[in-house]
């Protein structure tokens, strides 16, 4: 039986975790006690006791766990949801979809780094059109995407289910106005992009899901497509995922013509669309920022270290 420990338990993204192994018979946790969750030794001590450890930190403190693994620990595989270390040299970046040379670096590897809720997303839409040569990496990306408020953190969920909630809570809110996300960095590194992307996120007033949404110029393509190719391209690079869903074409009429940004919520797959017309299209992920955007997109990552099947304890379709 694998020990599994949570440094970051209290987090969101940590209890979504531990929801998810309230039923698994193959792997232990590994408890702290409350009061030493800051306590340097006591992390140290289960983190190297551990086979897997998942970071639900801020950077800093994540940074700070992982240099507390022993030298000459080479078993204990580190899985951090922070941003930390996404475009680092020597991690796996975690979103094995995106080609074999991803899921084999997440099986060999015992550095991984879960990608951001938005740049899941992003990479899920982009990352097949730059890969076969359907956009140039000058291509001039932009996305705009819609989050539930729990992808803010504890502080947000805070303010958006406190009894002195302001008005400006009841609409969606834009932000990351300067263009300085910190999802940025690794939109651009995996997809190759020689520009980073214009990126428009919304915080709005629900508690899980996300839709991110890249539109394209059809003329600006380096090979024109129409809506059923570009939906046939994707649906051929993610043949036999689990975890992602390509829609038929005219899928969106099934709901009205509306993404409702909740309705992945509880979910750890994805649904992708290819709407719009010919001279104007858009490819769309929507699924659960809290799902395959983070806690099962960790878990996911751990079954496929341990050679487990990728959706075992999870939700999906």
């Amino acid at each position: 039986m694998k020990k599994v420990f949570i440094d970051g338990s209290e987090g969101t993204t940590g209890l979504r975790i531990a929801e998810r192994f309230e039923n698994r018979k193959d792997v232990t946790i590994l408890h702290i006690d409350s009061e030493k969750r800051k306590d340097l030794d006591e992390r140290k001590r289960l983190i190297n006791e551990s086979d897997i450890t998942f970071l639900c930190l801020p950077d800093q403190a994540a940074i700070e766990a992982v240099s507390l693994v022993d030298p000459d620990n080479k078993n204990t595989v580190i899985i951090d949801a922070s941003t930390a270390h996404r475009t680092e040299p020597g991690w796996a970046y975690g979103l094995p979809e995106l080609g074999p040379e991803f899921r084999e670096k997440i099986r060999t590897g015992n550095r991984i780094a879960v990608p951001g809720c938005y740049a899941s997303g992003f990479q899920m839409c982009v990352y097949p059109l730059v890969k076969e040569g359907i956009i140039s990496n000058d291509y001039p990306v932009s996305v705009t995407a819609v989050s539930g408020y729990s992808g803010a953190g504890k502080k947000a969920i805070a303010l958006y289910e406190g009894d002195e909630r302001t008005v400006d809570l009841d609409a969606p809110r834009e932000y990351a106005l300067t263009q300085s996300h910190k999802h940025l960095k690794e939109m651009q590194k995996i997809t190759g992009l020689s520009h980073a992307p214009l990126f428009t996120p919304f915080v709005c007033d629900y508690y899980s899901g996300m839709i991110v949404s890249f539109p394209i110029y059809t003329h600006l393509m380096k090979k024109k497509m129409t809506v059923s190719e570009l939906r046939d391209l994707y649906a051929e690079f993610y043949d036999g995922e689990k975890f992602i869903h390509v829609q038929e074409p005219g899928a969106e009429a099934e709901t009205g013509g509306f993404f409702a940004g909740n309705m992945m919520s509880g979910r750890d797959d994805v649904k992708i669309y290819v709407t719009g017309c010919e001279d104007r299209m858009l490819v769309t992920a929507v699924f659960d920022n809290l799902g395959k955007g983070a806690s099962g997109a960790a878990i996911q990552c751990m079954n496929i270290v341990l050679s487990e099947d990728e959706a075992k304890g999870l939700n999906i379709q």
